[in-house]
Protein backbone atom coordinates (compact mmCIF):
# COMPACT_ATOMS: atom_id res chain seq x y z
CA UNK A 1 0.00 0.00 0.00
CA UNK A 2 1.36 3.36 -1.10
CA UNK A 3 1.68 6.29 1.05
CA UNK A 4 1.75 9.78 -0.23
CA UNK A 5 5.11 11.75 -0.57
CA UNK A 6 3.09 14.61 0.97
CA UNK A 7 2.02 12.26 4.26
CA UNK A 8 5.46 10.56 4.62
CA UNK A 9 6.47 14.28 5.38
CA UNK A 10 3.66 15.16 7.48
CA UNK A 11 5.05 12.06 9.07
CA UNK A 12 8.38 13.60 9.52
CA UNK A 13 6.98 17.11 10.97
CA UNK A 14 5.52 15.09 13.66
CA UNK A 15 8.09 13.28 14.49
CA UNK A 16 10.45 16.15 14.06
CA UNK A 17 7.75 18.56 16.48
CA UNK A 18 7.93 15.85 19.19
CA UNK A 19 11.52 15.22 19.25
CA UNK A 20 12.11 19.02 19.33
CA UNK A 21 9.78 19.47 21.60
CA UNK A 22 11.10 16.71 24.13
CA UNK A 23 14.44 18.21 23.61
CA UNK A 24 13.88 21.45 24.75
CA UNK A 25 11.54 20.32 27.93
CA UNK A 26 13.20 16.93 29.04
CA UNK A 27 16.82 16.61 27.61
CA UNK A 28 18.19 19.81 29.81
CA UNK A 29 16.82 18.05 33.06
CA UNK A 30 18.33 14.52 31.40
CA UNK A 31 21.42 15.96 31.06
CA UNK A 32 22.05 18.74 33.80
CA UNK A 33 20.82 16.97 36.95
CA UNK A 34 21.01 19.59 40.03
CA UNK A 35 20.72 15.92 42.36
CA UNK A 36 20.97 12.77 41.16
CA UNK A 37 17.86 10.88 42.01
CA UNK A 38 15.46 7.66 41.34
CA UNK A 39 12.18 8.40 41.72
CA UNK A 40 9.27 8.55 38.92
CA UNK A 41 9.86 11.83 38.06
CA UNK A 42 13.26 10.46 36.47
CA UNK A 43 11.58 7.47 35.19
CA UNK A 44 9.27 9.97 33.57
CA UNK A 45 12.04 12.05 31.93
CA UNK A 46 14.07 8.64 30.93
CA UNK A 47 11.05 7.71 28.58
CA UNK A 48 10.54 10.95 27.40
CA UNK A 49 13.74 10.97 27.13
CA UNK A 50 14.14 7.55 24.79
CA UNK A 51 10.42 8.46 23.17
CA UNK A 52 12.40 11.81 21.63
CA UNK A 53 15.16 9.80 20.25
CA UNK A 54 13.33 7.65 18.50
CA UNK A 55 11.21 9.81 17.05
CA UNK A 56 14.66 11.13 15.15
CA UNK A 57 14.59 7.48 13.46
CA UNK A 58 10.78 8.56 12.09
CA UNK A 59 12.80 11.14 10.32
CA UNK A 60 14.28 8.53 8.17
CA UNK A 61 12.05 5.61 8.31
CA UNK A 62 8.34 7.57 9.15
CA UNK A 63 6.19 4.43 8.47
CA UNK A 64 8.52 1.87 10.28
CA UNK A 65 8.20 4.21 13.55
CA UNK A 66 4.21 4.37 13.28
CA UNK A 67 4.10 2.36 16.82
CA UNK A 68 5.65 5.31 18.51
CA UNK A 69 2.92 7.73 17.03
CA UNK A 70 0.24 5.41 18.14
CA UNK A 71 1.95 5.01 21.72
CA UNK A 72 2.06 8.65 21.92
CA UNK A 73 -1.56 8.84 21.04
CA UNK A 74 -2.50 5.96 23.68
CA UNK A 75 -0.52 7.33 26.56
CA UNK A 76 -2.19 10.59 26.11
CA UNK A 77 -5.38 9.50 25.98
CA UNK A 78 -5.00 6.90 28.73
CA UNK A 79 -3.76 10.21 31.03
CA UNK A 80 -6.47 12.70 29.82
CA UNK A 81 -9.30 9.99 30.34
CA UNK A 82 -8.48 8.27 33.45
CA UNK A 83 -6.44 11.18 35.46
CA UNK A 84 -6.98 14.69 34.41
CA UNK A 85 -10.53 14.35 33.72
CA UNK A 86 -11.82 12.89 37.11
CA UNK A 87 -9.15 15.72 38.63
CA UNK A 88 -10.74 17.84 36.94
CA UNK A 89 -14.22 17.16 37.60
CA UNK A 90 -13.66 16.67 41.32
CA UNK A 91 -11.32 19.21 42.27
CA UNK A 92 -10.38 21.07 39.11
CA UNK A 93 -6.70 20.83 37.45
CA UNK A 94 -3.59 22.22 39.00
CA UNK A 95 -1.13 24.39 37.25
CA UNK A 96 0.86 21.10 36.29
CA UNK A 97 -1.92 19.37 35.08
CA UNK A 98 -3.26 22.43 32.99
CA UNK A 99 0.19 22.49 31.23
CA UNK A 100 0.05 18.67 30.51
CA UNK A 101 -3.27 18.17 29.53
CA UNK A 102 -2.66 21.41 27.06
CA UNK A 103 0.33 19.37 25.73
CA UNK A 104 -1.86 16.36 25.26
CA UNK A 105 -4.32 17.96 23.64
CA UNK A 106 -2.27 19.10 20.80
CA UNK A 107 -1.18 14.78 20.55
CA UNK A 108 -4.50 13.79 20.63
CA UNK A 109 -5.10 16.42 17.56
CA UNK A 110 -1.92 16.18 15.67
CA UNK A 111 -1.36 12.37 16.15
CA UNK A 112 -5.25 11.43 14.47
CA UNK A 113 -4.14 14.02 11.88
CA UNK A 114 -1.03 12.60 10.79
CA UNK A 115 -1.37 8.92 10.73
CA UNK A 116 -2.01 7.03 7.41
CA UNK A 117 -5.18 5.08 8.98
CA UNK A 118 -5.38 2.82 6.15
CA UNK A 119 -1.50 1.99 5.74
CA UNK A 120 -1.27 1.35 9.78
CA UNK A 121 -4.38 -1.28 9.19
CA UNK A 122 -3.04 -3.08 6.10
CA UNK A 123 0.73 -2.75 7.72
CA UNK A 124 0.14 -3.70 11.30
CA UNK A 125 -3.41 -4.98 11.91
CA UNK A 126 -4.57 -6.88 8.71
CA UNK A 127 -1.06 -8.06 7.94
CA UNK A 128 -0.25 -12.09 8.59
CA UNK A 129 1.27 -12.50 12.40
CA UNK A 130 4.90 -13.49 12.35
CA UNK A 131 5.64 -17.36 13.29
CA UNK A 132 5.82 -18.05 16.80
CA UNK A 133 8.67 -20.36 15.34
CA UNK A 134 10.60 -21.15 12.49
CA UNK A 135 9.76 -24.49 10.72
Amino acid sequence: MQVSTLRLNGLRALYLFIAAGLGYAVWPEILFQTEPAANVHTVVLSLLGALGLLCLLGLRYPLTMLPLLIFELLWKVIWVLAFALPMALDTGLDAYAKDTLFACVIGLVLVPLAVPWGYLMHAFIKAKAEPWQRS
